[in-house]
Order: C-alpha cells, then structure tokens, then sequence
C-alpha cells in the first residue's frame, strides 16, 4: 500500500511539474513572439552608395547580387531607408538586386545646385527615381512602397508604366492632385490631416523645424498604435531627418497638396496628367495593415484603377503604416508576388 502511494505521488508530481513546464514553455513562446512585434535596430547597411542623378546627388542602398531582377523600395514621410532593412534582407536571399534610396530631403541624398527650388510636389518625386534608374542604367524594375513612397511609385507606374515591371503599393492608389484635394472632407477625416494644415502656417514649418525629431515619432506613435518600437530604432530613421533640405521640402509637400505652394510650372503637364486619375495598367499587389493609424482609402474604392493582374491583401496582426518595417516578411512576399504576376 504504502509503495502504491508513492507511486501516485511519483505520477501526480511528474504530471504537475509537466504542466509547469509546459505554462512557462508556452508563455516563454507568447513573450517570443510578442517580442518579435517589438522592432529592435539591427545592423546599419553595410554602405550606403551616392550617385548623380537628374538634379540630386542620391543616397541609396543595394542589398542582394548584382545580376538580380531589380527592386526598388522608397520609403515615405516621417520614414527612411531602414524601413527595408528586413525586407531587402529577405529579397536578396531569393536573388533580388535590391535598392532603396533616400527621397530628396533625407539622408545623404543632396541638390547638386543651390539655386533648385527645394519642390515637394509628388510628380517631382517620381522625376527624381526615374532618373535615379537612368543614373543606374535600370529600364525596368519592381517597384514598391508606402506613404510618399506608394504614391510615388503609383505616379512611375501611371506616367511610365514601361519602365515599372511591377508594382507593391501600401494603401492603395494614393495619386492626388491640387483640384481634387480642395474637396472638403467630413470634421473627423480632416482632424486626421490636421499636420497638414499646421504646415500650411508660418508657425508650423517653425514648429516642425524647432522639433523635427519629437513630431516625428509623435507621427510614428499615431500612425503605427500597435507597434512597439524601440528608442534605438526610432533613432537609427531619425538621423534622415537632419537632411539640411528636410524641412523646405516637407513642408512644400503638403503645402502643395493644399494649393498653397503651386509648384514648378515645367512639371504642370505631368500634373495635368495625373489630376484625371490614370489607371495603372502593371501588374499590382496593394497592402493594407489593419491598425493604419495614417489617413488612408477603403481597397474597395480603389481596385477599378488598376486594370492589370491585381491581388490585395489586409495584413493582420496590428499592422500599422509602416507596413514594411512591422510586417517585412509580408511586404516581401509581394514583392515575389507581384514579380510572378509580371513573368
């Protein structure tokens, strides 16, 4: 009797301390996978490369084998190259030639001539990422982003649909124009634009200036709810922020959008253009991520302005607006979606 009862005992501990073991396996794995939602830095790219191009002297990065398909990645405001460290990473292991520079206004990407006017108007963007793959003697790419970077990469796509082989483009269709953006919104939409208008002011290209950094991570916080990034992170982007153009050209960016900036006159047909919607005519994956704090359209009123091989997919999980950064794995694999479509 009394060696049955150590037995049950022997039994009923080693089935306790299982469980134990199993709780504290499965919360050691919980707290795993919420630290892989926490962004930590990682390396800095081993270098970052310079070359003329149209009016900018362009910073830029290139990950994976030189003979790849080529990939470019632009990235948005208040946002850098490191957006795509992940994502280059996982694209180059699969052959990719990626490259992802740095907008005019960021990094070390410089105006050759004082005298250019620092324009933030979005066909200008797009100008200078054209030129960018003439510089690297590029015809066709894939090209994705988000923020500036989509709308950018949505004005490739429509203006020169030649030289895009595919198109990634985080919410969507974002192609604007002055015309259209004098249309008032509903009171709750236009609180969500309200940087916009505190740009339009004296006091917020003053504001912006004084506290470049302390806004911007305000924007990350708003726009990304859900994404724990950490201070290292922040700081590894916010060092593109010190661009001595930076600030000329966001606050010409939205300014333009409002009509308050009326652009370079040589750039008016490009924009006439663009002011009737062009249907993009590539082949196309758009993201959403479904905790996009930033203002952002419904897919289902943009699907009919891509008239190429489309899919669309909601990254869950969330996911805020800078997909690319919180779900790398997920924007990459559009990235060879789309690169499907395009064969």
């Amino acid at each position: 009797m009394d060696s049955n009862n150590h037995f049950r005992r022997f039994i009923f501990g080693a089935i306790f301390l299982f469980a134990i073991y199993s709780i504290g396996g499965s919360q050691r794995a919980s707290a795993q996978s919420q630290q892989a939602r926490i962004s930590s830095t990682g390396t800095p790219f081993k270098l970052i490369k310079q070359i003329k191009a149209g009016v900018l002297d362009v910073g830029y990065a290139e990950v994976g084998p030189a003979d790849g398909p080529p990939v470019i990645l632009l990235h948005g405001w208040p946002y850098d190259i490191y957006s795509y460290q992940e994502v280059s990473g996982i694209l180059a292991a699969k052959g990719f030639r990626v490259l992802i520079p740095y907008l005019r206004g960021y990094g070390t990407t410089r105006f050759l001539a004082a005298n250019t006017p620092r324009n933030g108007q979005q066909s200008v963007v797009a100008v200078d990422m054209i030129a960018f793959m003439d510089a690297l003697h590029i015809q066709q790419a894939v090209v994705g982003g988000f923020d500036w970077g989509a709308r950018t990469a949505n004005i490739m796509a429509a203006l020169w649909p030649d030289r895009v082989k595919g198109l990634v483009s985080v919410s969507g269709y974002l192609i604007g124009s002055q015309q259209g953006n004098k249309t008032p919104l509903s009171p709750e939409a236009e609180l969500s634009w309200w940087y916009q208008f505190y740009f339009a002011t004296d006091r917020g290209q003053a504001g912006y200036a004084a506290n470049t950094r302390e806004f911007n991570k305000l924007i990350w916080h708003t726009a990304s709810p859900k994404w724990q990034f950490s201070e290292a992170t922040y700081n590894q982007s916010a060092a593109a922020f010190d661009n001595p153009d930076h600030t000329k050209i966001v606050i010409d960016n939205y300014r333009w959008r409002l009509g308050i900036s009326k652009g370079e006159p040589k750039y008016d047909a490009l924009e006439k253009k663009l002011a009737s919607r062009p249907v993009i005519t590539v082949p196309t994956v758009t993201l959403e991520g479904d905790a996009n704090g930033a203002p952002h359209p419904n897919p289902a009123g943009y699907v009919k302005l891509f008239s190429g091989k489309y899919a669309h997919h909601t990254i869950t999980g969330g996911i805020g607006h800078n997909l690319p950064q919180e779900a790398p794995q997920a924007f990459a694999d559009a990235i060879v979606e789309v690169s499907s479509f395009a064969k």
